[in-house]
């Protein structure tokens, strides 16, 4: 079973997310510390005791914001260790999912925490520590709207439709979804919104970029390289997508 830490410098959330993990069935136990030094000098003790010892940490759910040394810092000194606990970041804030990802975390939850987000982020954990045989709290599970994507931020649930979303940009294991009136992080493969919306009229045009062809109001040539204007900004097309998206924009009507 899982032995976690928390880290956070908000004691009310700490101590919410100490006893949520506490109840999951799949951590032996959970602890919390209330900044990223203290956090460190735990995991220091956690490495001398060795993987099999008494103090070992498999997995630190970790704030990002903290005062002195963030989240992020600490996750790139952890980086440098030898055997590593598992990192989960736990924030508030969308806006660090590619850094954390170029660290290597396992998952990357928003505040307010779910009980079933965090119960997936614990799965993801316990997989990749070779542990997931115990049985996972059952997660209801919801067809998809076609019409909408679910979004969530900050306790608040928005509905965005499909037709508004321009282009999709893949951020990792997450997708930056873009609108004219703001973006979106949702965690969902660009492969899979990809094959999901073809029948929409999104079609690929880079590694990282999905875009709607009614929203591309240029196509430009520039000295060999392909690109297209969405809105106001301008998007690299691969010399591999080139050639279908340039028949796809002469044939649309």
């Amino acid at each position: 079973m899982l032995r976690a830490l928390a880290v956070d410098d908000e004691r009310p959330t700490l101590e919410e997310l100490v006893y949520l993990l506490n109840a999951d069935p799949r951590v032996g136990t959970a602890e919390g510390a209330g900044d990223a030094t203290e956090a460190l000098r735990r995991i220091n003790r956690a490495l001398e005791s060795g993987p099999d010892g008494p103090d070992a940490i498999d997995v630190v759910f970790l704030d990002i914001q903290m005062p002195g040394l963030d989240g992020l810092d600490l996750a790139r000194l952890l980086t440098g260790f030898a055997r590593p606990p598992l990192v989960v970041f736990v924030t508030a804030h969308e806006d660090f999912a590619v850094q954390a990802f170029d660290l290597k975390a396992v998952d990357y939850v928003l505040k307010p925490v779910r009980r079933e987000r965090l119960a997936e982020a614990v799965r993801r954990a316990a997989e990749r520590r070779g542990t997931a045989a115990v049985p996972t709290p059952r997660i209801p599970v919801h067809e998809p709207d076609p019409d909408h994507v679910t979004v969530e931020l900050g306790g608040v649930t928005r509905f965005v439709p499909v037709d508004d979303i321009t282009h999709v940009e893949a951020q990792g294991d997450y997708a930056r979804l873009h609108t004219d009136r703001g973006s979106h992080l949702v965690r969902i493969p660009l492969s899979t919104l990809e094959e999901r919306w073809r029948a929409r009229g999104f079609v690929r045009i880079h590694r990282r970029h999905l875009v709607a062809l009614r929203h591309i109001g240029e196509l430009r040539l520039d000295a060999g390289t392909v690109s297209v204007l969405v809105g106001t900004e301008e998007l690299q097309v691969s010399r591999r997508h080139a050639r279908e998206l340039r028949d796809l924009l002469m044939r649309r009507p």
